[in-house]
């Protein structure tokens, strides 16, 4: 299983830079239909997204997305409390857990 990144060229490249081999630059009126079809790509494990771009897209798809397990579809760029639940039901562990909580 892979790890690929969706998004702007300006959002990919650091992935890019990062040694990432599946990147997808696509415009915004493209990102519906390549989040879609990635989801349904059984190559890829990891999916990272703009959340700018997913919150764009329909409810529908960004339920699928969200709600996918293979691949695992995180969002980047959100908040910190998106990404602590995004983890969280990833894993099934909240990594962010102190002893306070």
């Amino acid at each position: 299983m892979e790890f690929a990144v969706l998004g702007r060229e300006e959002f990919v490249l650091g992935f890019r830079l990062a040694g990432v081999t599946r990147v997808y630059a696509v415009q915004p009126e493209g990102f519906e239909e390549a989040i879609l079809s990635i989801i349904d790509d059984s190559s890829v494990g990891i999916l990272a997204v703009d959340a700018k771009d997913l919150s764009r897209v329909s409810a529908n798809t960004r339920r699928k997305a969200l709600e996918s397990i293979s691949p695992v579809v995180i969002q980047v760029g959100g908040d910190e409390g998106d990404l602590r639940e995004k983890v969280k039901s990833a894993i099934g562990v909240d990594l962010y857990k102190t002893e306070r909580d």
